[in-house]
């Protein structure tokens, strides 16, 4: 991991640890290339978790948007799926 997406992570890390009570629900965001392999890919990464996953294809079909809402115990729990779910070719996290 570079400094740069370091220095991102451990601010969201001191942000989410002042304004939220643990656990809590979280809603993650992304943009994966359409392509159902990477979507499974995605929805895989939090499955067990009893999360709710949205998805929503772009107007011209290349794009899929996935919102997943789930419960995460912490700041930490948060990250580390970011950086689980960051190895999907493509993937975009907002």
């Amino acid at each position: 991991m570079d400094k740069k997406t370091e220095e991102f992570f451990d601010r969201l890390k001191g942000e989410l640890e002042k304004s939220n009570t643990w656990p809590a629900i979280y809603l993650f965001k992304f943009i994966v290339p359409t392509d159902n392999e990477k979507i499974k890919q995605v929805e895989q990464a939090f499955n067990c978790l009893g999360a709710v996953i949205k998805t929503n294809q772009s107007k011209t079909g290349k794009f899929t948007s996935v919102s997943v809402d789930v419960q995460m115990e912490n700041p930490q729990a948060i990250i580390d799926k970011y950086i689980e779910v960051s190895t999907i070719e493509g993937i975009i996290s907002l």
